[in-house]
């Protein structure tokens, strides 16, 4: 992996969803870049884009317009295979939302498959789901139904599934959702614990600033601009909370 080129980088990139006979702007000509091994925050209200951006820079979602490279390749380029593979290994999407647990599945392998098809032999991948829950400090549950686990086990978990895949980059998506203040502020330290010694590049957005307290880079997006707190501070224009087509055209 070549560190002189930006592990994760944005160009111009817009997102549009249809909404009936209109379009949904969420995204508009954004453009940034992350270098590897530092933390990144993004502060937004709800619904102000910062999933998507997450989506986008992970390839689940594509964008309307624009360019999201991964260590200088055009995501749009890669084929399904490969953007797959990116997904389960180098560019990892974690969010305590996405939890769907078969109702017999165990701890132990809900973790263990998540490294999918191709992956080591159950065995192996037992083995490796144990070293990565007990990093996560949740070995207790390892032989736990998975869907009886409680939300702070389960974001515990969450995270063990992402470690166990190795990534280059975690994407965090708003890990606040935890109820207790100093159980969600343990998380947090976890995640940055775990990040900045195993060399991953952390990407965590949220709708609070506790998560995101320590981060190197921080955006922010709302009131139509992402804004960066490096030392030479971007401002990228985003479009307010808007529909185009009837707006737009002045109807």
């Amino acid at each position: 992996m070549d560190r002189l080129t930006p592990l994760l980088s944005f160009e111009s990139v817009s997102k549009r969803y249809p909404d009936g006979s209109r379009e949904l702007v969420v995204l508009d000509r954004v453009s940034f870049e992350i270098p590897a091994d530092v933390f990144v925050g993004i502060f937004g209200t709800p619904r102000s884009g910062k999933s998507t951006l997450l989506r986008l820079a992970a390839g689940i979602e594509a964008p309307s317009s624009g360019t999201v490279r991964f260590d200088g390749r055009d995501l749009a380029s890669m084929s399904a295979v490969e953007r797959d593979r990116l997904l389960r290994r180098d560019v990892v999407f974690m969010s305590t939302q996405d939890w769907s647990p078969t109702p017999t599945e165990r701890v132990i392998d809900h973790v263990a498959l998540s490294l999918g098809s191709d992956g080591p032999a159950l065995r192996e991948a037992r083995h490796r789901a144990r070293r990565v829950l007990a990093r996560a400090g949740i070995t207790s549950c390892a032989d736990e139904l998975a869907r009886s686990l409680s939300l702070v086990d389960r974001s515990r978990v969450v995270l063990a599934r992402a470690l166990i895949r190795e990534p280059s980059v975690l994407l965090v998506d708003e890990p606040a959702i935890i109820p207790s203040l100093s159980e969600r502020d343990q998380f947090c330290a976890l995640l940055r614990s775990v990040a900045e010694e195993q060399s991953v590049t952390l990407v965590v957005a949220s709708e609070e600033m506790g998560p995101l307290h320590g981060a190197r880079v921080l955006f922010s997006i709302g009131d139509g601009e992402l804004c960066s707190t490096q030392e030479r501070a971007t401002v990228v224009p985003l479009p307010r909370r808007h529909v185009a087509g009837a707006e737009r055209s002045g109807r």
